[in-house]
């Protein structure tokens, strides 16, 4: 292990990996019940922000702008806790959600269970 992987695994500084897109995947649970209400991404200018503001703010893609969630629809995400992973290519936000997180109006943008031909749900 070089001497850079061991301090971003195992330090304590904020070192976050980004994609060759210079994006990070940004994994967003509510704070309260724990539900996983949405997968984004964040550039360095949004988790800048974020980390600053302690409102969520992502990079979209199919956009390509910077965004504060809420920022048009009132459905805001104020951050309770943020964490980064093992090798800092991705992040937790721990959120306190304002209306729905889901730009549909549900509440989690991960409200289709898959199911199999048959009917059932699929399970890997």
């Amino acid at each position: 292990m070089t001497a850079d992987t061991a301090a971003r695994e195992q330090g304590l500084d904020l070192m976050p990996r980004f994609d060759a897109n210079g994006l990070i995947t940004a994994v967003v649970t509510d704070a309260a019940s724990g539900d996983l209400l949405m997968v984004a991404h964040m550039n360095v200018e949004a988790l800048r922000l974020t980390v600053e503001s302690g409102d969520a703010w992502y990079w979209s893609r199919s956009r390509a702008e910077l965004w504060r969630k809420g920022a048009t629809s009132g459905h805001t995400q104020k951050v309770s806790e943020l964490r980064i992973d093992c090798d800092q290519d991705a992040v937790w936000l721990k959120v306190e959600q304002t209306g729905p997180a889901c730009h549909t109006g549900a509440h989690s943008c991960f409200y289709r269970a898959v199911r199999s031909p048959g009917g059932g749900l699929v399970r890997v």
